[in-house]
């Protein structure tokens, strides 16, 4: 059998991998994974667009040699099949030139280890012009001239990845440097989500300092896990080939809970609403959000659970990873763990929607509504145990006592349950009158009915004022029901 050699076609090839997918924002966290793996305790991404446009992300990491550059600079040099570090992020060996040349036409690579400094580039212009798989190899005297490389030689270490001469990026736009400002954007909040665990400094590692044209990032946390109303489930662990696969699920305070900073640590009210179930993260470094696996219909009301996926790069074969580490897919023996997870922590997220009503236990609140649960589901009524309910009751002869039962029954068979469940998912808040004289004097006249209702009955009238502040609607403001309460003692 006659064989023959094969190479793609330079052109045609590098044409076709700029097609691959890459969202700018991806692409840029694609070489902040080169970055981190090579130690960087500092990233700074420096973007410009005058005189001419370009992005360079330099790092502080331990920069590479002329052969490793030229290795790196290889598409496929480390290929999906080899065993990495445990704590490599990359996978395909062509993170770097890929995710470049998906947003621009020419791709420099400036390192810098052990005072030797080498610099290669990738000019798609060229390698079409000559057809060929040629690689630019700059001289020192040329590196020194581009931008960034001066800072780089006074830290004495590191890589500058350079891009310049944009054209995916911006393509139908009609201001490129508009376009490229608002990717840019984008880029700060992907950045700040993707790599949060390493700019929080998790479990008292070092913090990764990342900046955008010297402006520092803070990290998003999508778990709000400082936030003290944050409910943390027992964690879980499963192994999987000999390697260790663990899912934390987090419980988010209801946005009623949370504060304006707390909005912004979490990327906002959208960025809240936004992103519900699993987080799945290999190495720390978040690779998919806002997905169930078709393991529970994503719903408003199950929009505050939140699972911390961990998975170790051993086993990305497994989880179907894409070039851009943008997208997994779990195997079946994780999703089995991942469906035990998920029935746990529904019902605890839907609990923190549900109305709070409920037949009062000793000492606890007597709610004016109570949820019951039926065969087919939950209904709410009107508590007939509430003493305002039994006062009205037992003032009424037969006949109006009937009335009001009627009237009761009428109130609970209208409840508008679709309009408050699309209010609540909405966060549209239910508006309550503020604790102001008008509801002080209403609260006021309330008691004085109770008590009057008590009659002659000293004994009962006292136990309705000292139960006071455990009965809806007193129990909601008790600055003004401690006023009543020393009124009356006052008065006695």
């Amino acid at each position: 059998m006659e064989e023959l050699i094969l190479p793609p076609s330079a052109p045609a090839m590098l044409n076709s991998l700029r097609a691959i997918g890459y969202s700018f924002e991806a692409a840029l966290a694609d070489i902040v994974d080169n970055s981190v793996a090579a130690g960087a305790a500092s990233v700074d991404i420096q973007f410009r667009t005058s005189p001419e446009s370009y992005l360079a992300i330099r790092d502080d990491g331990r920069g590479m040699s002329p052969a490793g550059l030229i290795e790196a600079m290889r598409h496929g040099g480390v290929g999906p099949d080899q065993a990495r570090a445990a704590t490599d992020l990359g996978r395909f060996g062509l993170g770097l030139k890929t995710a470049t040349l998906s947003q621009c036409r020419r791709l420099t690579v400036i390192t810098l280890a052990d005072g030797v400094l080498t610099c290669a580039r990738w000019d798609l212009d060229e390698i079409e012009r000559r057809g060929d798989w040629v690689l630019g190899l700059l001289s020192a005297e040329e590196a020194g001239g581009l931008p960034h490389v001066a800072e780089l030689q006074s830290i004495g270490h590191g890589t500058i990845v350079l891009w310049q001469e944009f054209d995916r990026a911006i393509a139908g736009e009609s201001s490129g440097d508009r376009a490229l400002g608002e990717l840019v954007d984008r880029g700060r909040d992907h950045l700040a989500l993707a790599f949060h665990r390493y700019l929080a400094g998790e479990d008292g590692r070092r913090p990764l300092s990342l900046a955008v044209n010297n402006a520092r990032l803070s990290a998003i946390d999508p778990f709000l896990s400082t936030h003290r109303s944050t409910q943390r489930l027992p964690q879980e662990e499963l192994q999987v080939e000999g390697a260790v696969v663990t899912f934390r699920p987090f419980i988010l305070p209801h946005l009623s809970k949370l504060t304006r900073d707390d909005l912004a640590l979490a990327g906002g009210e959208d960025g809240l609403r936004r992103h519900q179930g699993f987080f799945v993260y290999r190495n720390r470094r978040l690779i998919t959000s806002g997905t169930w696996f078709r393991l529970l219909r994503q719903e408003e009301m199950t929009k505050l659970a939140r699972v911390q996926v961990d998975i170790p790069n051993s086993l990305d074969h497994l989880w179907a990873l894409d070039v851009k580490k943008s997208a997994a897919h779990p195997p079946e023996v994780v999703r089995t763990g991942l469906k035990r997870v998920v029935d746990r922590i529904a019902d605890t997220s839907r609990h923190v929607y549900r109305f709070r009503g409920r037949r009062a236990a000793p000492g606890s609140i007597t709610h004016a509504w109570e949820r019951v649960i039926v065969r087919d589901g939950v209904n709410y009524v009107v508590n007939r145990d509430h003493p305002l309910v039994e006062s009205l009751r037992d003032a009424l002869d037969g006949q109006d006592a009937g009335l009001l039962d009627q009237l009761l029954r009428t109130m609970e068979m209208s409840l508008p349950t679709d309009s408050l469940y699309a209010d609540m998912a909405s966060e549209r808040r239910v508006q309550t009158a503020e604790a102001g004289e008008e509801v002080e004097a209403f609260l006021q006249d309330l008691f004085d009915r109770l008590i009057r209702a008590a009659g002659s009955d000293a004994g009962a009238a006292q136990r309705v004022a000292q139960s006071l502040v455990n009965i809806e609607p007193f129990s909601a403001h008790p600055a003004i029901t401690r006023k009543i309460m020393e009124r009356l003692r006052n008065a006695g």
